[in-house]
């Protein structure tokens, strides 16, 4: 009897063992990340405000095609400034002149990119051509 106990104890523990085993090798499915990445397609719908759109050009983490959006989605829903008032600048212009010294000193942004903001915000506020080349100096200026 002690013999056959023994024999079974080992049978026993070899099986729950090899379950064990089979568990812990046994190859896991990799799950699919989605990353959060802003894609133009499902932004279409949804129309950003200027804040966030300027959160992402100051993001040091954008991608190109973000940065791309955003400047595309601020020239379509933003790009008129106010009209100076006398011969002071309009307050919301210095969000403008922010986002392009922003723009000029991005890691990933490009002179496409830069220059499409420029020229299109120009053609928008003539009025603030000469602020606008004064900002695109300064940011181009300060690269790295």
């Amino acid at each position: 009897m002690d013999v056959s106990l023994l024999i079974g104890t080992i049978l026993g523990l070899v099986i729950v063992l090899t379950v064990l085993m089979f568990i812990l090798l046994k190859p896991k499915k990799q799950k699919k990340v989605k990353k959060s990445t802003i894609s133009p397609s499902k932004k279409t719908e949804k129309k950003e405000d200027l804040e966030s759109l300027r959160q992402i050009i100051k993001n040091k983490n954008s991608t190109k095609e973000q940065l791309t959006y955003a400047v595309d989605q601020v020239l379509k829903n933003y790009g008129k400034i106010p009209e100076k008032m006398g011969v002071r600048l309009h307050p919301k212009f210095d969000i403008y002149s922010e986002m392009l010294v922003t723009l000029c000193r991005h890691s990933n942004t490009s002179k496409n990119i830069i220059l499409k903001f420029d020229k299109e915000l120009a053609k928008m506020n003539t009025g603030y051509k000469s602020e606008l080349n004064d900002a695109l100096s300064k940011g181009l200026n300060s690269r790295l």
